[in-house]
């Protein structure tokens, strides 16, 4: 009786190394009937019983030997079948068929205007300097001559931290000039591109959170006129040689004098009158010479060294550029807006 078993075993096992299914159907055939939940199998394990002692072991060990066998055997014809699968798919493609068309992202045009500010002040020798958002009262405000009690303060509505009077989301890039005064000796000449937030009404004009370019220069003898000249370089260079820019005089509590400076926007359309409310002129920027307060305050000896300082909006910049009437949408994500910038440099 053992011989018989034996011999049924060692048959089943050369069926096995033999077997040549073709195509998925016959593959799983062959799969139920050595490896499924009732294969063949499985009553030569209780078969067990009927085999001398001596034995015993030898005929599990054939056993378990076969089990493997129809294991590596379903292993390769599954295999084998999904090379042929592949092949054939690959017979069928078109090598010579153009590629997908891949969606292709764009810059933020607010991105594209800092680069471009960025790029015009690099070249007559400004460099760049960023700092925390996060920022604490006296950088952003005491450090820039507004104490506790100026009526400065109630220019800017400003988020304070979560029970916090000291630490502040930055209402402007100042605070970065403040840090570099207070760790750097004159000559100093840099500009600090960042995000800045303020409580303020969102409307087509004003966001409660937008970027702003502050630009330094302090050296000995700094006047009026070198910032004058500074910024119709700068003008000249963002909107072209033509361009119209006039200074008038405005407050800071940070400079002194100080004044802003207006690009001559048009009123050829309706959207012209409502951006510049009737003038024509859009404001971009402030600007004046550094309150000697404020070299002080950082150190710096205010009798031998001047200086002038200046701020502007990226999103004012960039609706100039690009005549854009509404500036909540740089931050509204609309991707129709956007793909309007791939092609811009």
């Amino acid at each position: 009786m053992s011989e018989e078993i034996f011999a049924k075993v060692k048959q089943i096992k050369e069926e096995i190394e033999n077997a040549q299914p073709q195509g998925a159907e016959a593959i799983e055939q062959f799969r139920i009937r050595y490896l499924g939940s009732k294969n063949i199998l499985k009553p030569l394990f209780g078969e067990i019983k009927n085999i001398a002692n001596e034995r015993k072991k030898e005929f599990g060990q054939l056993v378990n030997e076969v089990k493997q066998v129809a294991e590596a055997q379903l292993e390769a014809l599954q295999a084998g079948q999904q090379d042929a699968a592949d092949q054939n798919e690959a017979s069928h493609l078109d090598l010579t068929a153009p590629a997908k068309q891949m969606q292709l992202g764009a810059k933020h045009p607010l991105s594209i205007t800092m680069e471009r500010i960025i790029n015009i002040f690099e070249r007559i020798g400004f460099n760049i300097e960023e700092e925390r958002e996060i920022e604490d009262d006296w950088h952003n405000f005491t450090a820039m001559n507004t104490p506790e009690d100026h009526p400065a303060r109630d220019m800017q509505d400003t988020y304070y931290l979560k029970d916090s009077t000291e630490m502040l989301l930055r209402t402007h890039t100042s605070s970065v000039q403040a840090r570099v005064m207070k760790r750097e000796k004159p000559p100093i000449r840099i500009i600090a591109p960042g995000r800045v937030y303020r409580n303020e009404t969102v409307s087509a004009r004003s966001h409660c959170q937008f970027h702003q370019v502050e630009g330094l220069y302090i050296d000995e003898n700094v006047s009026f006129a070198d910032m004058k000249q500074t910024l119709l370089y700068f003008a000249q260079e963002m909107y072209g040689k033509d361009v119209k820019i006039r200074l008038r005089p405005s407050f800071f509590p940070f400079t002194e004098p100080s004044a802003e400076m207006d690009v001559y926007w048009g009123l050829e359309t309706e959207d012209d009158y409502r951006i510049t409310k009737g003038t024509g002129w859009l404001e971009i920027l402030g600007c004046g010479m550094v309150d000697p307060n404020v070299l002080e305050n950082c150190g710096i000896d205010s009798k031998k060294y001047s200086g002038f300082a200046f701020g502007m909006g990226i999103e004012r910049q960039a609706m100039l550029l690009y005549g854009i009437n509404d500036i909540r949408l740089f931050f509204e994500n609309d991707i129709r807006f956007l793909e309007q910038f791939k092609s811009a440099r």
